[in-house]
């Protein structure tokens, strides 16, 4: 009896530690993935910041290029390598200290040119920006023959500067109005080309589902033309402001009494290089301003085109 009592205790032990250790095994097979799990998380967080910090180092990287490559460039132009390279003299290719100079010694003259040429630029690109837009809206209501004449306004561009100011001077007299048509000429076909292809490249399934909801030629205008055609409208409108400047300096070299074009001009005749690069410096200056605030504009307006073009 008490062999058959001990026989079964030791069958019911064994059974138990059977149990125990399929228990422990179990529970080892339970943590040992959350484990795996969390060690996976953490070096994927660990492999994320070491990507976030590449990006930041070569996002910096990539803006502090273009300042250290005009400085190299500044440097080298200062110690006269390009003088060496293109057998210049320091009369014909003043260095950029002598140019700082006479920018300081005669900036009250050029504050108030730069303000003159500015008026010209803004106005001529503002007139003509509008003429060129609204041309390109009237167009996109007459696609065959608004094609056409968006063609014939292009050809404006084929016109050369130097033969328009002087028409510009004689029909308008020698004041700002010439200078201000003269930019308003060459930005009002560039718009007009850049809208025109903003308003009509439409892809025809938008335009049956606002034919399909009834809707007018004003308001598919207005609700599908028009905010489709707003990065084509800033391309246009950046691609002016570049070429305004242009205009204004280049309608300054004939009949003008002000204006960094007629001190540039003035100063070439007069050999005096440090004061003409000044204006030349200074109407650079004012050209990268006044674009800036366009592209900044853009970025305020529309930036789910900033975020689609972003790399």
């Amino acid at each position: 009896m008490n062999d058959h009592v001990w026989k079964h205790r030791n069958k019911e032990d064994r059974v138990t530690a059977v149990v125990s250790g399929g228990t422990s095994m179990s529970s080892s097979a339970m943590i040992t993935p959350t484990s795996a799990s969390h060690l996976q998380e953490q070096q994927g967080q660990a492999e994320e910041r070491r990507w976030t910090r590449r990006l930041r180092a070569r996002s910096i990287v990539v803006r502090l290029l273009p300042a250290v490559a005009g400085l190299l460039f500044l440097l080298l132009w200062q110690l006269r390598l390009f003088h060496y390279m293109f057998s210049l003299e320091i009369y014909q290719l003043p260095v950029p200290s002598s140019i700082a100079i006479s920018i300081k010694e005669n900036a009250e003259m050029l504050f108030r040119y730069a303000m003159y040429s500015g008026t010209e630029m803004l106005g001529g690109f503002l007139l003509g920006s509008s003429l060129g837009a609204l041309a390109a809206i009237v167009a996109c209501f007459f696609p065959t023959s608004g094609k056409a004449a968006v063609a014939v306004m292009s050809a404006l561009n084929a016109i050369p500067i130097v033969a328009l100011a002087p028409i510009m001077n004689n029909w308008f007299g020698d004041g700002i109005w010439s200078r201000i048509a003269v930019v308003a000429v060459i930005t009002m076909a560039a718009m007009a080309v850049s809208l025109f292809k903003g308003l009509t490249s439409i892809q025809p399934q938008y335009h049956e589902l606002l034919g399909g909801l009834a809707a007018s030629k004003v308001q598919v205008f207005i609700k599908l033309r028009l905010p489709h055609a707003l990065p084509a409208l800033f391309a246009g409108l950046k691609i002016n402001m570049s070429t305004s400047i242009i205009g204004a300096i280049v309608g300054e070299f004939f009949i003008a009494s002000q204006g960094l074009g007629y001190l540039l001009s003035d100063q070439i005749r007069l050999a005096n290089m440090p004061l003409a690069w000044s204006c030349i410096v200074i109407a650079a200056v004012l050209g990268i301003v006044l674009y800036e605030a366009v592209v900044l504009a853009e970025k305020r307006l529309i930036p789910w085109s900033r975020v689609r073009t972003d790399p």
